[in-house]
């Protein structure tokens, strides 16, 4: 469970203290000749040498515990040497005959606490560099005015993190270009995906805050830090969506393409990791939303901005690629999207994908040329016509038989009349009170390596 730093600091003393005398008192069960004095020496020595060097700590803290070890174990050095045989070890250090046992005892534990003091100023040493690097990497953690708390996913492009802004408090999500992508193409794809998503405004559309560089040369942006799921997560914990959920999430989906479209940007990467589903006041009263992330493949149809993607390279999720756009990946449009968006209300009325395979090209190969399961077939029950039809039209290999726009799949979406009962906002309440323990995050080092899904990617994502 969650301890408060005090809370832990004081069960690490009470245990490195207990631990010493827990070690004195065995000590007294061994005969004075095997040098207890230098094997409890060694074994606290040893166990406080490395606590400065595994426990965060100021070299103040850790000097206060070696204190405090320090005269419990010289305390136990004394007690146990005052039995000491002088005659006995006479033979073996003839000048300690003329002194009585009380003064080899005192002289003994003189010894042993000069070595002890050694101990300590190597732990303090230790305590001092290993507590200032980490304080070191804290502080290269912060990215302008945003400071990088926890890691949610790594993408192909860059890192994602949980961030706060150093002034407003505010959670954000930073998404950071990876350090060895930082090539001068790297660079331009991830300032064009900042400048792409910086236009669009849509509420279902996660929304980009800022952009910059830091001083070591990092890029990044910060958006909203959306606390859901993804669909993915969610149908892999729940199962498939009923049916009337799954349209309200979709039309909220192409919602968000109606204004990206309009604009001139193809998205691309439609997925279920690339779709998250929240619910914006947790309190109740307002209806769960879903928020497109992730614009890294996103494609200006008005410009082809040579150089920054590479042609002949697959661009996207195979489970979720258009044919048109595995024929030829630098030809596409909004009805690629619209293939994606059909393919992901099958994903998420089903619980399965499309097309599986063994491989990318077996999946490829089955869009381009296979006829897709019906969603009642594959769902095992009847599914309302305008449901149905929907779906199929989206996923058909000829773009001129899918709905010709965002809009107009959006609309339709909307005139569906599901067989099930709707979806309410009182439902949306209640199943994110039921299910949300499970999609809360563990949180990771900051600084480690991170995808906007935070969570991996389904196979053969590239």
């Amino acid at each position: 469970g969650k301890q408060t730093p005090q809370t832990i600091r004081a069960i690490e003393a009470a245990g490195l203290v207990s631990n010493a005398i827990a070690v004195n008192l065995m000590a007294t069960a061994l005969p004075l000749a095997a040098r207890v004095d230098y094997i409890v020496l060694l074994s606290l020595g040893t166990l406080l040498t490395s606590r400065a060097i595994y426990v965060p700590s100021t070299r103040r803290r850790s000097l206060a515990l070696a204190a405090v070890i320090g005269v419990a174990t010289l305390t136990g050095i004394y007690v146990m040497t005052l039995d000491i045989d002088v005659a006995a070890w006479a033979h073996i250090q003839p000048e300690i005959a003329q002194y009585t046992p009380r003064e080899v005892a005192m002289g003994m534990t003189f010894n042993a606490a000069t070595w002890w003091v050694v101990t300590m100023m190597i732990t303090m040493a230790a305590s001092d560099v290993i507590y200032g690097l980490r304080r070191d990497a804290r502080a290269a953690m912060q990215l302008g005015q945003y400071k990088l708390e926890t890691k949610l996913g790594e993408g192909g492009m860059g890192i994602v993190y949980k961030a706060h802004h150093a002034l407003l408090r505010r959670p954000t999500a930073v998404k950071v270009l990876l350090p060895e992508r930082a090539g001068e193409r790297s660079i331009e794809r991830f300032e064009l995906e900042v400048r792409l998503m910086a236009k669009l405004r849509h509420p279902n559309t996660v929304t980009v805050f800022d952009y910059g560089r830091s001083p070591d040369g990092a890029f990044y942006y910060a958006m909203e830090y959306i606390d859901g799921a993804t669909l993915g997560e969610v149908v892999a914990a729940t199962g498939p969506f009923e049916v009337a959920r799954a349209v309200r999430v979709l039309e909220q989906a192409a919602a968000a393409l109606v204004e990206a479209h309009g604009v001139g940007l193809i998205h691309r990467d439609i997925k279920p990791a690339n779709l998250m589903l929240f619910l914006p006041h947790p309190h109740g009263g307002i209806h769960e939303s879903v928020k497109l992330l992730d614009f890294g493949l996103v494609k200006e149809v008005s410009t082809q901005h040579e150089g920054i993607t590479q042609a002949n390279t697959l661009i996207g999720t195979p489970q979720y690629m258009a044919p048109e756009t595995i024929r030829n990946p630098d030809v596409v449009d909004a009805r690629s999207d619209i293939y994606a968006l059909g393919c992901l209300m099958f994903f998420l009325l089903t619980g399965e994908h499309v097309f599986s395979g063994e491989s990318v090209m077996d999946v490829c190969a089955k869009h381009l040329h296979e006829t897709p399961d019906t969603v009642s077939a594959r769902r095992g029950g009847s599914l309302a016509a305008d449901v149905e039809t929907l779906v199929s039209e989206c996923l058909s290999k000829d773009p001129a038989e899918r709905p010709a726009s965002a809009r107009e799949l959006q609309q339709r979406l909307a005139a569906c009349q599901p067989f099930d009962a709707a979806f309410t906002a009182h439902d949306a309440h209640e199943w994110w009170e039921e299910f949300r323990p499970i999609f809360e995050r563990q949180p990771v080092l900051a600084d480690q390596s991170l995808s906007m899904a935070a969570r991996p990617s389904p196979p053969y994502a590239t």
